[in-house]
């Protein structure tokens, strides 16, 4: 028998087995008892699977929580490097859109037990909202180089008054066609480079 006729050790990785626990364990995260109520068991039971299953492939209940989200909240595009008011409104369409989507309540849920789990919420923004932020940044800080911003520009400022126009004030909510584009145009206007 040759290496490669070898086959690796451990059982193969079923895609359905941990499909299943990332909906389960954003479902719970869904839910009114959110963090807290969150447990590997309760993921078990209603993925259909074994805790063994699960800890195979995560090695704790936050380390779970954390690649969830993360499937959840994907990357944001990276943007196509036209006009920064485009990749702008690239941006924001993507996180408008992201907000109709099923898991947005579990993303509540972490934000509001940040208290009682502060190094999952601290996780959790380094290595699921930071990246986020970091695409946003870069295309503030390409559109200060190229003077279609504002020479003086605070871009951490204006990246928090983009992402906080964009993020909704209860769960579910969603918003109206071009809001995103609206977000963006005024915040342009105020940041550009002809803004006084």
């Amino acid at each position: 028998m040759t290496e490669t006729d070898r086959r690796p050790g451990g059982r193969p990785r079923s895609e359905r087995a941990e499909k299943a626990i990332i909906e389960a364990t954003l479902d719970l995260l869904a839910e009114e008892s959110g963090v807290a109520g969150l447990s590997i068991e309760a993921v078990a039971a209603r993925a259909g699977v074994g805790k063994t299953t699960i800890y195979r492939r995560w090695p704790s209940k936050d380390a779970l929580i954390l690649d969830a989200l993360g499937t959840a909240k994907a990357p944001l595009p990276e943007p196509s490097g036209g006009s920064v008011r485009d990749d702008l409104a690239e941006l924001a369409r993507a996180l408008t859109d992201e907000r109709k989507r099923r898991y947005s309540r579990c993303f509540w849920n972490v934000v509001g037990g940040a208290e009682k789990h502060p190094e999952l919420y601290a996780r959790y923004k380094r290595d699921v909202i930071e990246p986020r932020r970091e695409v946003v940044r870069r295309v503030l800080r390409r559109g200060v180089r190229s003077g279609e911003l504002r020479a003086d520009l605070d871009v951490e400022v204006a990246m928090s008054m983009l992402l906080g126009s964009l993020v909704p004030k209860r769960p579910h909510e969603t918003f109206p066609d071009g809001y995103a584009e609206a977000v963006v145009d005024t915040l342009i206007r105020g940041i550009g480079a002809g803004a006084r």
